[in-house]
C-alpha cells in the first residue's frame, strides 16, 4: 500500500510468513472450543434484535387500536433519546412497549445461552458476553439484567456481561490479537477488518502495548465501513471494496508517520480453514466465496499488490470475542454471543500466556 514503511522493495523482501493458520484453534493464552454463526435447534426469531423487536411490539399495539408514541411509521427505529425518555420519563405506553421489548430479549438470550450451554464443547462456561443488537446502553444492561436473573433462577450456573466496546469496534479490536507479538512490537499499527454479510468495517488498530501488554489498551484510531448490501457486489466487486478500505487507511496510517505491522487481521462470518478457504458461513458474504479453489487471504494479498502482507482469516465471532480476552483472566471458560445483524458465537478456555 501507498507510503506504508515495509523492509525495502516489494521484490526484495521474503515471502510473507504466516500469522497464524487461518482459523487456528490454539491463540495466545487461550483456546478456541466452538464457534460459529448458527446454534442448531434455536427457535425462530431467537437472534432478532432489540429494534427488530420493539418493531413488532409496537406493530401488535397498533393493530389493537393503541396510538403508537414513537410514530407513525413502523418498523422505523426509534431515536436513542427517545428510548431513553421512554425509560426514565412519564411515558407509561412508551415505557410498556419499550420493557416489554426487553423482556423479549432476555428470554431470548436466556434461549441462545441454553441452546450453547448443553453443548459438550460449551460445559463448564462460567461467563457468557454478549455484544450487538442493541443502540442505547442501558437498554442493553436491563436486558442482561434480566436475562442473569432468569439464568439464575433456571441454576445454568453462568453468569451474563457486556461485550465493553462499541459495537463497530469490536471485531476490529479483535482481530488485532491474531497477529504475533513480535510483528505488533516492531509496529505502531495493525490493519484488521470485520466482514458482515451487509456491511465491510476495516480499521487501524494501535496496540499501546506501552500501556498494556496484554492489548487491554488498544483502540481504533481510524474507522472505515462499506455498506455493500446496497451495491449487491460480485465477488470481485467485494474484494475491490475492501482493498479500497485497507488502501485508504494504509495511506491515513502513512500520512500520520505510522508503521504498520507487515500483516492484515480478518474476521468474517464463515469458518476459515487451514488452507484459508471457508466453509460453513462463506454463502452471507457477497459472491462465491466458498467456491472451490478459492482462498480469501490469497485474493486479498493479490488486491493490494503493492504492499507485501500475510492476511490471517478467523470466524468473526471469534475476533469478537478476542476483544475481551485481556478482561476474563479470573475464570477458566467464557463464551461471547454476537447477536444482531452479524449473529455469532465463540467458546474460549484461557491457557497460559506465552510470547
Amino acid at each position: 500500500m501507498p507510503g506504508v514503511r515495509t523492509a525495502g522493495p516489494m521484490h526484495d523482501l521474503p515471502a510473507p510468513l504466516p500469522a497464524v493458520a487461518h482459523g487456528a484453534a490454539m491463540l495466545r493464552g487461550l483456546r478456541v472450543e466452538a464457534c460459529g454463526s448458527h446454534l442448531p435447534s434455536l427457535p425462530a426469531g431467537a437472534d432478532r434484535d432489540f429494534d427488530t423487536i420493539l418493531a413488532a411490539w409496537r406493530l401488535r399495539h397498533r393493530r389493537g387500536g393503541g396510538r403508537d408514541p414513537f410514530g407513525d411509521i413502523v418498523p422505523e427505529a426509534v431515536e436513542a433519546d427517545a428510548l431513553d425518555q421512554a425509560l426514565t420519563g412519564f411515558l407509561p405506553v412508551a415505557a410498556g412497549l419499550v420493557q416489554g421489548a426487553i423482556e423479549d430479549v432476555a428470554h431470548n438470550l436466556v434461549k441462545i445461552i441454553r441452546a450453547c450451554l448443553v453443548r459438550p464443547e460449551w460445559q463448564g462456561t462460567q461467563r457468557v458476553i454478549v455484544g450487538g443488537g442493541f443502540r442505547v446502553a442501558r437498554i442493553a444492561e436491563l436486558a442482561l439484567a434480566r436475562a442473569s436473573v432468569l439464568l439464575r433462577a433456571e441454576a445454568l450456573g453462568s453468569a451474563v456481561a457486556a461485550i465493553r466496546h462499541n459495537p463497530e469496534e469490536t471485531g476490529l479490536l479483535g482481530a488485532a490479537r491474531l497477529v504475533p507479538m513480535r510483528l505488533l512490537e516492531g509496529s505502531d499499527a495493525v490493519l484488521t477488518a470485520d466482514l458482515g454479510r451487509r456491511s465491510f468495517r476495516a480499521g487501524i488498530v494501535l496496540p499501546r502495548l506501552g500501556v498494556a501488554p496484554d492489548l487491554a489498551a488498544a483502540s481504533v484510531w481510524r474507522l472505515q465501513r462499506w455498506i455493500h448490501a446496497t451495491e449487491a457486489p460480485d465477488r470481485d466487486g467485494a474484494l475491490r471494496g475492501l482493498a479500497a478500505l485497507l488502501r485508504g487507511l494504509a495511506q491515513m496510517a502513512a500520512e500520520a508517520g505510522l508503521t504498520l505491522a507487515p500483516a492484515i487481521a480478518i474476521g468474517l462470518p464463515a469458518q476459515a480453514t487451514p488452507d484459508g478457504s471457508l466453509g460453513e458461513g462463506a454463502e452471507t458474504l457477497p459472491g462465491d466465496w466458498s467456491a472451490p479453489g478459492f482462498h480469501p487471504a490469497e485474493a486479498i494479498r493479490a488486491a493490494l499488490p503493492e504492499h507485501a502482507v500475510d492476511v490471517v482469516l478467523h470466524h468473526a465471532a471469534v475476533t469478537y470475542g478476542l476483544s475481551e480476552a485481556p478482561f476474563h483472566r479470573d475464570i477458566a471458560r467464557w463464551g461471547v454471543l454476537r447477536i444482531g445483524a452479524d449473529p455469532g458465537h465463540a467458546r474460549f478456555t484461557n491457557l497460559p500466556l506465552r510470547r
